[in-house]
């Protein structure tokens, strides 16, 4: 997940529209919160990976600056950026607002069989297989959370969650394996789509919320890596 990783140049586009693409999808990626990952871009290892000059990869770059992508330092380098504590506080609380109405828009909108199988993403972590496969189960808990907001079928709220995704995912990867989360995890999960299965919008709402910020209290209290 902390690797970055350029994908082919897509021959249906102009050169520096594939070039930007395909550095801003190795980004958006990347876990850029997993500890000990190398946020800095070497311009001549992407001109090899790319096959090209590295004129258009400056352009994208700068592209991706303007985006916030990105920071270029001068005579230092090219670094991806991590959002402050700060940030990533408000980002979680965006979270929650956002995965709590697509929530309740599910319990509208889902079929039986698209709410069914939220089940099938944690069948495999029953009797305290949780623990013993953590890195599957941070997959997992991530599909779901998507999968919410996916199943929204609200084009725009979509949209907005997939703008802060790279953070929320990076956030979450990193914090679950931290102070038995896990566990809590998945039972707070089966009780979201037991109110999802129920057809119950006011608690389906309110119990996705508070999971969310309960991730944004165990942030608060205990990561200091982006102080």
């Amino acid at each position: 997940m902390g690797e970055f990783k350029v994908d082919p140049i897509d021959t249906n586009f102009s050169l520096k529209e594939r070039i930007y693409s395909s550095l801003k999808q190795a980004i958006t990626q990347m876990n850029i919160y997993e500890e000990g990952v190398n946020l800095r871009l070497d311009e001549r290892q992407l001109s090899d990976q790319l096959a090209t000059s590295r004129t258009p990869i400056r352009e994208a770059l700068a592209r991706l600056e303007q985006e916030g992508l990105v920071r270029i330092v001068p005579r230092k380098g090219v670094y991806i950026v991590r959002k402050t504590k700060a940030e990533i506080m408000e980002m979680i609380i965006l979270w929650a607002a956002l995965e709590s109405m697509a929530a309740r828009l599910v319990t509208q909108r889902a079929t039986d069989s698209e709410i069914a199988a939220l089940r099938t993403i944690f069948s495999t972590f029953q009797d305290g297989q949780v623990q013993a496969h953590i890195d599957e189960y941070s997959d997992a808990n991530i599909r779901f959370h998507q999968s919410i907001v996916e199943m929204s079928r609200c084009k725009l709220l979509v949209e907005t969650a997939d703008n802060i995704f790279m953070h929320i995912r990076g956030i979450r990867a990193r914090t679950i394996s931290e102070s038995d989360r896990a566990t809590q995890s998945i039972i707070d999960h089966i009780h979201i789509i037991e109110t999802l299965e129920k057809r119950d919008a006011d608690a389906a709402e309110r119990l996705v919320r508070d999971h969310a910020l309960n991730l944004a209290e165990h942030v608060a209290k205990t990561v200091t890596y982006l102080e």
